[in-house]
């Protein structure tokens, strides 16, 4: 059984409820600092309002997030944020400012202004020109958009990447690029990345462990090996069903 006092990140007996509806449901669960972690299930599992409590979206109605070794309740939310990276699916760009000061709005809310070296920086690991920094956000295309929502994540230097279906509006070429590019920062800065996602391929190719939500609990563990290879339950087995069909089906085509 894995020692969750010493988790980077970890999940102590979190509940939340909406009223009558508990929408995550005792979650006890470490995650190893450096891990690149998928929580995938289907609409309203939970995956999502898991996430939110670990950068206070959301309040537990029982239970702890504790982000090395220390409670997120009893930090200042600004500082944080700062060490939390949190992509949207919405991407949130804020449509009055340049790409340049949304990318620098975290640290600017937290007393640091970026110049322009650092924002040309931030935009070359997203693989944009740093001329990107003078346009607004309606100039952009959807994957545009959302490279920018990864370059502002970054910006704070952040120790844990939170990525709340970050690709799901994007078409499959820039989705798969986005993905693998974020796989490529995650290694190059020792990041901790939490990935929700309901694309259990995606999950697979992307993450080292793969955690599957339903009602509110985690109902499997496993690494993309594991599931592959037949582990992790009825319902860990359904989602995987999907891609394995779709690549047999594409693989009789080729017959």
């Amino acid at each position: 059984m894995a020692d969750n006092s010493a988790a980077f990140l970890r999940f102590d007996q979190i509940e939340k409820h909406f009223g009558a509806v508990k929408a995550v449901d005792r979650v006890d669960l470490a995650i190893a600092q450096g891990s690149f972690v998928a929580l995938v299930g289907a609409s309203g599992s939970g995956k999502s309002t898991l996430l939110k409590m670990v950068n206070r979206l959301a309040e537990p109605s029982a239970g702890r997030v504790l982000f090395e070794g220390g409670d997120v309740a009893s930090r200042p939310l600004p500082a944080l944020r700062r060490m939390i990276g949190y992509v949207f699916q919405s991407i949130g760009l804020f449509p009055h400012m340049s790409v340049a000061e949304n990318i620098g709005i975290g640290p600017r809310i937290a007393g640091e202004r970026l110049g322009g070296a650092r924002i040309a920086e931030l935009l070359e690991l997203v693989e944009l020109d740093g001329s990107y920094g003078e346009r607004m956000p309606h100039q952009l295309s959807g994957g545009q958009r959302q490279r920018i929502g990864v370059a502002r994540a970054l910006a704070g230097d952040p120790k844990l990447l939170l990525m709340d279906e970050p690709f799901g509006a994007l078409d499959p070429v820039t989705r798969d690029a986005l993905g693998n590019r974020v796989r490529e920062l995650h290694t190059e800065f020792g990041l901790t990345t939490v990935l929700v996602t309901h694309d259990m391929a995606e999950a697979l190719l992307l993450a080292d462990r793969v955690l599957v939500m339903q009602g509110g609990s985690i109902v499997a563990d496993e690494t993309p090996r594991a599931l592959i290879n037949g582990a992790g339950g009825d319902i860990a087995q359904g989602l995987v069903a999907v891609p394995r069909a779709q690549a047999d089906a594409l693989a009789g085509m080729e017959a």
